[in-house]
């Protein structure tokens, strides 16, 4: 007997029509896709309004999908999640962006994240700017070049790089400061 995973039962079930398979994808994902929306969005509202924009297009392109093995719908309903927030962000004009000339020296100090509590770390990512906290997420979690970001994100690739850079640096000051008041 051939045993399949939960993706490829949800996405039989849509195939055949099945109301269930809704219920079992917003089951499986929403909470995935809340963690996400809050890495690009700081209000918790608004991730909320996002979530609901993401799974309705989800549901509605759904028959756009192609099962190609385990994973490939949690990198779809993610890559659909990511681009409502970026949608909503640039819609509400949120967007920080500082040209790489105008990008001050600052410390190649890379964050300390050993030994963190991963729900701090979260709230240090949120309070970042929206430019810096995008290019991060887009960088580091989603594995997007430069080039990409700067093309999704309509800014040139060293500014994606300067953003980075600059997220990274206040992000380990952060975690620097945090560090120090427990200690």
């Amino acid at each position: 007997m051939k045993v399949i995973d939960k993706e490829q039962q949800i996405a039989e079930a849509f195939r055949r029509g099945e109301t269930s398979a809704m219920d079992d994808l917003f089951a499986l994902f929403s909470g995935y896709l809340m963690g996400v929306g809050m890495r690009y969005i700081a209000d918790d509202d608004e991730v909320k309004d996002v979530l609901q924009e993401a799974f309705i297009k989800i549901f509605t392109q759904f028959h756009t999908f192609q099962y190609r093995g385990k994973g490939s719908l949690k990198a779809w309903v993610t890559r659909i999640m990511v681009n409502e927030c970026l949608t909503t962000l640039r819609q509400k004009q949120k967007i920080d962006v500082v040209d790489g000339e105008q990008v001050p020296d600052l410390s190649d100090e890379e964050p300390d994240t050993e030994g963190l509590d991963g729900n701090v770390l979260m709230e240090m990512i949120r309070r970042l700017p929206e430019g810096y906290r995008q290019v991060l997420n887009l960088y580091v979690i989603e594995g997007l070049s430069h080039k990409e970001i700067g093309q999704m994100l309509h800014i040139k690739p060293d500014s994606s790089a300067s953003q980075l850079h600059r997220a990274k640096t206040m992000l380990a000051k952060m975690i620097n400061d945090y560090k120090r008041r427990l200690g």
